[in-house]
């Protein structure tokens, strides 16, 4: 668990400071996905399921 969340703060920085710097290509795009792979593996995967389901019930069907 430790290890997990210490990569998910590793690729989390490297990741704003990819978005920050403009650097965008295949590097970025790999960190962006191992964030998103480690982040899921956390405690933190349920509230974030949730906050993505409460937005997408807000927002009004066009």
């Amino acid at each position: 668990m430790a290890v997990t969340v210490s990569l998910v703060l590793l690729f989390g920085l490297v990741l704003v400071f990819l978005l920050r710097s403009n650097t965008l290509g295949y590097g970025s795009a790999f960190i962006a996905a191992m964030f998103g792979f480690f982040l899921a593996s956390t405690g933190a995967s349920g509230p974030i399921t949730e906050l993505t389901a409460a937005v997408i019930k807000a927002i009004p069907n066009l």
